[in-house]
């Protein structure tokens, strides 16, 4: 199984288009150590071939540019691509909105939660994928499934989905209702358990997770690899960079550090390799000369970059 990290910024990339913050600044003037990444997506290939995605961002014509494995092969046909399947962990703009650069009818698969389903349903804008060309199915909690290609052939990669702690999508909230509620337990952020013939081992992505609890870790124990929301270093980050009024926790997203951090909340799980996906612009440890990226890399963790591969 062959597993390509296509993205590793959140929402907005890196550097996002309208952030000057000294980050953003760094990456744009090529400092030294500072890199710029698209936005979160992986790409999960059984046989070399035939590749099936793990979210589709707003990128996703730059990663299939910078990515040969995803574009027509030289003897292929004239209209012709080796995404075989997209797999959608939720309904953010940042992971769904790709599906509109895909609309050539060109047949792929999209895998979704319910909810996920129901959202795309909703907004007819996602009719230019005409479900009898991109058929939509349904991801069911906890059932191991071999994802298929559109006219149901085996693309040899097997999928567990589950949900974890997060929130609905962010043009789901009730704007008039500051005061609501919007975190999700119950399917609408889901990390996928990811496998198939031959493979050493399961690679778990969860590029959005609000918090670690029992459930999660006991699934992680002895994972072969977890790429894992990165979002934050600290909870306040946007806050104290003045670039935002809100926590990660409001967005529904576990901070790196701290007593109730990934870090720590992970650091006696038996996982083999630990990989921060989903990093926010605000984010130090996108300073590869910064003292919060020794802390995660002293801590067994790795910051993810665009193009990072890893084969099990």
């Amino acid at each position: 199984m062959r597993v390509k990290i296509i993205g590793s910024a959140a929402g907005g990339g890196f550097p996002q288009w309208n952030c000057n913050y000294r980050l953003s600044r760094a990456a744009r003037s090529g400092t030294a150590g500072v890199h710029s990444r698209t936005q979160s997506s992986i790409a999960a290939s059984a046989d070399g071939t035939g590749w099936v995605l793990f979210n589709a961002s707003p990128d996703i014509r730059q990663q299939i540019a910078q990515t040969p494995e995803l574009q027509p092969a030289d003897d292929a046909p004239l209209r012709s691509t080796p995404i075989r399947a997209v797999v959608l962990t939720n309904a953010d703009v940042d992971h769904i909105a790709g599906l509109l650069s895909l609309r050539e009818r060109q047949p792929f698969a999209i895998y979704a939660t319910a909810q996920v389903l129901a959202t795309l349903e909703a907004n007819s804008i996602f009719n230019v994928l005409d479900p009898q060309i991109v058929p939509r199915r349904l991801l069911t909690p906890t059932e191991e499934l071999a994802i298929r290609d559109a006219d149901g052939r085996e693309t040899g990669v097997v999928l567990e989905s589950f949900p974890v702690p997060g929130k609905i999508a962010l043009y789901l909230e009730q704007r008039d209702d500051p005061g609501a509620d919007f975190s999700s337990d119950t399917g609408d952020t889901i990390g996928v358990r990811i496998t198939g013939a031959g493979s050493r081992g399961a690679v778990f992505y969860i590029p959005g997770c609000a918090r670690i609890d029992a459930a999660l870790r006991a699934r992680l124990v002895d994972a072969a690899c977890l790429l894992f929301d990165g979002t934050l270093f600290t909870d306040d980050e946007m806050i104290i960079a003045r670039v935002g009024p809100k926590t990660g926790a409001r967005m529904g997203h576990i901070a790196m550090s701290g007593e109730a951090g990934s870090i720590a909340g992970l650091a006696d799980v038996k996982i083999g390799r630990r990989v921060f996906v989903h990093i926010n612009n605000t984010n130090p440890v996108l300073d590869e000369n910064s003292a919060e990226h020794a802390a995660v890399k002293a801590a067994g963790w790795e910051v993810a970059s665009d193009g990072m591969e890893m084969e099990f």
